[in-house]
């Protein structure tokens, strides 16, 4: 069972965020390696500082990109994150 989101998301101090213009995108920098991200994670995971909740998050999400109804994905998003150690 995994365990519950955290009500502030935060990066994980393991992982680093960066953009990579040899690669044009978004990564997750780590000791052993590095996630190439697609344009939404990186934005969902951009805002997940430890200060934003999740409700705060997508709400940002909403207005930058003029969407609705994005909490299911931005929620499965960070619930795969934290179970791969990205989020804390």
């Amino acid at each position: 069972m995994t365990a519950a989101l955290s009500e502030r998301p935060k990066l994980s101090r393991r992982f680093r965020l960066q953009y990579e213009e040899a690669q044009s995108r978004w990564v997750l920098l780590y000791p052993e390696g590095m996630v190439q991200l697609n344009h939404s994670a990186a934005e969902i995971l951009q805002r997940c500082d430890g200060e934003r909740s999740l409700p705060e998050i997508v709400a940002e999400l909403e207005q930058a990109f003029n969407a609705q109804d994005l909490a299911p994905q931005v929620q499965s998003l960070l619930e795969e994150g934290q179970r791969r150690g990205w989020i804390d």
